[in-house]
């Protein structure tokens, strides 16, 4: 089978056109580095010559919420355009569990929201598969404060997923037929995001004080249940301790 992959060089899409590879599949590659400009369109109907499948792993460069939005609206329906020019059967989406009943203002979870409406709306039969924050998330989120060995972060309740988990079940996804919205899809534990931080950080030998708080990227609106997985969630195999472990 042609699949193409969007966001081919990023975290999880690099690993999807690997799994994808070794199944045997004639995998593209759809980012700059090959040519292909989301926003401009550019080298997209070249691209996807004689693709049955695209997978969506695309990410936003940091921004406020309306150029995240915009952004994420741009690429979504210059890809869309072409895969139904192109005659794709099947548009696979990477998006985000709990967005769509979270009232936060976060700009990210924005843009993933317009994204899933497009695509909901959009010519080309469908897959949307909602996913938990990946392991690394609780770093990253102290990277984006990190000043003079401290860092703020919120006390996020996440159920993480490795992101290897999160590229085996897009391969699996994107070789069968458009399934519409696909069950919520999480890691096997609950874990406080300020506890993640602390153990990863602590597992790369590096000493940062940590601040919970609600002030930042992510607000009250995500406190609670709102951002772990609903009933009937497929949970993946690789706890956080078995992800830790591996990255020494």
């Amino acid at each position: 089978m042609r699949i193409a992959v969007a966001g081919a060089t990023g975290n999880i899409g690099a690993r999807t056109v690997a799994l994808l590879h070794q199944r045997g599949h004639e995998v593209v590659r759809v980012s700059r580095s090959t040519g292909v400009d989301l926003t401009s369109g550019q080298g997209l109907d070249e691209a996807l010559a004689g693709v049955e499948v695209v997978v969506d792993a695309t990410n936003a460069p940091a921004g406020e919420r309306k150029e995240t939005v915009d952004y994420f609206g741009t690429t979504t329906r210059n890809l869309l355009a072409a895969e139904e020019r192109a005659g794709v059967r099947h548009h696979v989406l990477l998006s985000i569990v709990g967005i769509q009943q979270n009232a936060s203002e976060n700009a990210h979870y924005a843009g993933k929201r317009e994204q899933e409406r497009l695509v909901s709306e959009g010519p080309v039969p469908w897959t949307i598969v909602p996913v938990t924050q990946f392991h690394d998330f609780a770093e990253m989120v102290a990277g984006w404060t990190e000043q003079d060995g401290v860092a703020t972060i919120p006390p996020l309740l996440v159920q993480p997923i490795a992101p290897g988990d999160v590229a085996e079940v897009l391969a699996e996804v994107a070789v069968g037929p458009p399934q519409g919205r696909y069950p919520d899809v999480a890691g096997p534990e609950t874990q406080d995001l300020v506890d993640m931080a602390r153990r990863t950080l602590r597992a790369r030998g590096r000493d940062v004080r940590l601040v919970p708080t609600w002030e930042g990227v992510f607000d009250t609106a995500n406190g609670g249940n709102a951002l772990l997985p609903g009933k009937g969630a497929r949970i993946a195999p690789t706890t956080f301790d078995q992800w830790l472990a591996d990255q020494g």
